[in-house]
């Protein structure tokens, strides 16, 4: 018998997928320790584990997995080959067709190279109140991405417009956006995506009361205060459009007390979600979240599968948190597949939403 690290070790599933892949009843354990619930796997089930290593790696549904397993252990050659087969005409037909939609967005893409053309004659300057900037920093740095293959995310947008100063990051599973006043611009809209490593330089400037002048020249940014300054050129990307992107139908809100809630999210059950990368098999915590009928917001319990809740990320859920920098925030739930927006009450400019996590069945 293998304990849950081994089989981990041996089969390249990591322990939290393995766990996972038990719950779903893919691979359930051969026994389980009724006192500690420790796993134990039997010698053929390593086989299956790295069976299914590989089946998750080309992207088969856990659906077609447990038959492909089952007709495995039974031997059933023919049903695992015409499984194979099924899965691998789909791949190929889902790759064509990928083809043709990627080759009519390039067109677009193109077209709308051709007919933009972006001219800044002169430098755009405003100031900002200090405190304001950095409360809006705060309040999204959390959302930037870290993806080296997503460089247009790798940064914080700086989206001018009027006396308006608009703070927005994204990784694409969750964003946050934060709205701050300046004077001395009040011109047309301009946007510019700031490099984190540059925000972070911003950032830790940003510790006196003064109001502090920001300069936008070119493809250039310069954050000025009391003789010091933090300067460096912008990413040279497309921001996605974020106000299109926060535009949610109006869902059921709830206030909730932040550290008390927090508190029931750290210790409150979780369940176990599959995030695919090229070449990995990550397992992340979801928290499942439910509104009472009297407006309470409370964690779900392994086994409570109403079709209403919603399933997030539970470290993006305590980022967004903590970020909200308030001591009551309102949860607004839409649908189960629609983000969770996480607001201030004291303002709807400062927000951050986060997409739900479809659970497995």
């Amino acid at each position: 018998m293998r304990s849950i690290g081994e089989m981990a070790r041996d089969s390249g599933l990591g322990v939290s997928a393995l766990r996972f892949y038990g719950r779903a009843g893919v691979l359930v354990p051969a026994w389980v320790d009724p006192v500690s619930g420790y796993r134990w796997y039997g010698p053929e089930q390593l086989e299956e584990a790295r069976l299914l290593a590989r089946l998750r790696g080309a992207g088969m549904p856990l659906a077609d997995i447990r038959l492909v397993l089952a007709g495995w252990s039974s031997a059933d050659t023919d049903l695992v080959r015409k499984l194979l087969q099924a899965h691998l005409c789909r791949l190929e037909r889902g790759l064509s067709d990928a083809r043709s939609e990627f080759s009519a967005v390039r067109a677009l893409l193109e077209r709308r190279e051709n007919s933009v053309t972006l001219l800044r004659t002169a430098a755009v300057r405003l100031a900002v109140s200090a405190p304001e900037l950095a409360a809006a920093l705060d309040a999204v740095r959390f959302a930037a991405s870290a993806d080296p293959e997503l460089p247009m995310l790798g940064g914080v947008l700086f989206d001018i417009e009027g006396d308006a100063l608009y703070v927005v990051a994204t990784d694409r599973y969750r964003m946050a956006v934060a709205r701050t006043e300046t004077t001395g611009h009040g011109g047309s809209r301009v946007r510019v995506i700031v490099p984190v490593p540059l925000a972070d330089a911003m950032r830790a400037l940003l510790s006196g009361e003064e109001r502090v002048e920001l300069v936008v020249d070119c493809d250039r940014v310069t954050l000025a205060t009391g003789g010091r300054k933090a300067a460096g050129q912008c990413l040279d990307h497309d921001f996605p459009d974020y106000r299109r992107l926060v535009r949610l139908p109006a869902g059921r809100r709830a206030l909730v007390d932040v550290p008390a809630f927090q508190e029931a999210v750290k210790t409150g059950p979780v369940r176990a979600s599959e995030v695919r990368k090229p070449d990995e098999d990550v397992s992340c915590d979801l928290s499942v979240l439910k509104v009472t009928a009297d407006g309470e917001v409370t964690v779900c319990e392994d086994g409570d599968d109403d079709q209403n809740h919603v399933a997030v990320n539970r470290e993006f859920l305590l980022h967004a948190l903590a970020a909200g920098a308030r001591d009551q925030l309102i949860l607004e739930f839409g649908a189960p597949t629609a983000p969770l927006a996480i607001r201030r009450p004291d303002t709807e400019d400062t927000f951050s939403i986060l997409m739900p996590v479809r659970l497995e069945n």
